[in-house]
């Protein structure tokens, strides 16, 4: 547990039972504020340690590029291109960084399978299915598209 968690579970109980004595909404007010912010502070640690490996074509569809768009690195990368009958590993992709692959030739469609492990040793797995006339993967895209989004 860090440091900033610790001072929370002292200064929140300290803090509600000081202005119990002042007014008691008040204080019901300072118990939902610590609560409140105990347990984002322990979301937060949860995704401290997630890599996310996306996958997508070049524009000539002659490379395969993988991002790590998570928040920790991803260590003993195995990717399969399921068509193409081909497999490659990678020891480790940074937070924030991208490796490309060549592929050999043009590939119109193909998916990608991923398997990797965090920090901690714990495995993941992924699977894109990717095409060269569009379907790039869009982090911003909604799930259920309204109002006219393009």
């Amino acid at each position: 547990m860090d440091r900033t968690t610790r001072a929370v579970l002292v200064l929140g109980p300290i803090l509600t039972i000081v202005f119990f004595f002042i007014n008691i909404y008040l204080a019901g007010f300072v118990f939902v504020i610590f609560i409140t912010v105990l347990m984002s502070l322990l979301i937060m640690q949860d995704s401290t340690s997630l890599p996310d490996l996306t996958a997508a074509l070049s524009e000539d569809a002659k490379t395969l590029i993988l991002t790590n768009v998570g928040s920790a690195a991803a260590h003993r990368i195995h990717v399969t291109l399921v068509p193409a009958d081909k497999e490659f590993e990678l020891p480790s992709l940074g937070a924030d960084e991208s490796h490309r692959h060549p592929l050999g030739g043009m590939m119109t469609e193909l998916k990608v399978v991923i398997r990797f492990e965090n920090n901690e040793g714990r495995e993941f797995s992924q699977s894109f299915l990717l095409s060269a006339l569009g379907g790039n993967y869009d982090p911003l895209k909604p799930l259920l598209p309204l109002f006219g989004w393009k």
